[in-house]
């Protein structure tokens, strides 16, 4: 992999060269000099593969001629250039062979331009407003049904209907359900509740709800909210609903480079991940909760491998003005502050789309994605015996608090 953009003069091809498609998805090369052909590209050697099914849009049918000529239903534009040949890409030799197509500045509508989803199945924690917001309205105008998982029910129900007059989605497409992250019992109804909805799989599981700069409070589970609400109830909740989710599915941890500042001290000597109120610091409670998000989705890849469902997380972007800031005023003032120098929410959202839909990403799993690109994660992150002992001592706490 190269952490570079990638270069459109490598794809140039010599004068005389003309890119084709074949139905079933793979490109070749012809020389309009020689009619010679070849299903390598004549400048990097590399084959090349496309999508099977049209960019989202577009329609196939024959002239008067009985030529094929591709229709843009919005435009009525017409081609005989295969519009598949745009998302052309270099067949991969490893999984993770991949190079970035977008950066920090990249949208989530650019990231998703020419994709379609219809018939795609997608769950949003934390999605009526913020980056989940942003991250349902994108997949929405792309077809894809989604299930918003909240807990403020008419923010929710306002959220959709926004979607649905921005978009022109269809109402059918986007369902809500109730989810209380502070209630490991909620979790469990809920991920029961999924079932009805989506009765056959999940595409996308995108758990991207959290809190942020609480003072010191307990959740009903007496656990203390941070970690609850942004690492234990999301890490219960994807294992809940594991059986939705077939070869090909993919999940989302949505965490924070503030990843890299947690602090662990005492943390196994105590046997508690979570901060007792005695040396309780919001951010330090932050920091860490962000930090296990990171090793749920790893250990989680790993364990699903064998079954193709991939696990990833992520990092949004810095100081992106969402509600998660609305928790203390010093946080608001500071937010309110940098916002001039901060991605847009539709950036934001971008990373989190990308690692959903993108179709390079096929097979890829266990990375840690900032910018739309993967990078390394924190050396806490990388250490396999840490992480082993986070999500044991996880699961542990789980099952004590479902006993009770």
């Amino acid at each position: 992999m190269q952490n570079v953009l990638d270069s459109d003069s490598e794809d140039e091809l010599p004068p005389g060269w003309e890119e084709k498609s074949t139905e079933d998805g793979n490109v070749y090369f012809v020389n309009t000099y020689t009619k010679k052909t070849q299903w390598t590209h004549p400048h990097t050697g590399c084959k090349k593969v496309i999508p099977k099914d049209l960019p989202f849009g577009w329609s196939k049918t024959v002239d008067e001629t009985s030529k094929t000529i591709y229709v843009n239903r919005e435009t009525g534009n017409k081609t005989y250039v295969d519009p598949r040949l745009a998302f052309a890409k270099e067949e991969k030799k490893h999984v993770h062979d991949f190079r970035q197509r977008f950066d920090g500045s990249s949208t989530a509508y650019q990231v998703l331009h020419g994709v379609d989803l219809s018939g795609k199945y997608a769950l949003i924690t934390g999605s009526n407003t913020g980056i989940g917001y942003e991250t349902a309205k994108s997949l929405a105008r792309h077809g894809c049904n989604i299930l918003f998982a909240n807990r403020n029910m008419e923010a929710t129900d306002k959220a959709i209907k926004e979607i649905v007059k921005e978009t022109n989605a269809s109402e059918e497409n986007l369902k809500s359900i109730y989810l209380d992250l502070a209630s490991l019992e909620s979790v469990k109804q809920c991920a029961q509740a999924v079932e009805t909805v989506f009765s056959d799989h999940l595409d996308m599981l995108i758990l991207n709800a959290g809190v942020f700069g609480l003072p010191y409070t307990e959740t009903q589970d007496k656990l203390e909210t941070t970690f609850q609400v942004n690492h234990l109830s999301h890490m219960y909740f994807a294992l809940l609903l594991e059986r939705l989710l077939k070869r090909g599915s993919r999940v989302v941890f949505v965490s924070s480079e503030s990843h890299r500042f947690a602090n662990l001290t005492n943390i196994f000597t105590n046997q508690n991940l979570a901060m007792t109120k005695d040396q309780y610091s919001a951010m330090m409670a932050y920091n860490n909760s962000k930090l296990y998000n990171v090793i749920t989705a790893k250990m989680l890849s790993e364990k699903w491998k064998a079954k193709g469902i991939c696990v990833n997380s992520l990092h949004p972007g810095n100081m992106v003005s969402t509600n998660l800031s609305k928790s203390w005023w010093l946080y608001r003032l500071a937010f309110f502050l940098v916002r001039p120098f901060t991605k847009s929410l539709q950036q934001a959202a971008a990373t989190t789309v990308y690692a959903a839909t993108a179709s390079e990403l096929e097979g890829v799993t266990g990375l840690y994605f900032n910018n739309c690109f993967y990078c390394e994660e924190s050396a806490l992150a990388r250490d396999k015996e840490i992480a082993q002992a986070v999500y044991d001592m996880s699961l542990r706490l789980i099952e004590d608090i479902s006993k009770t």
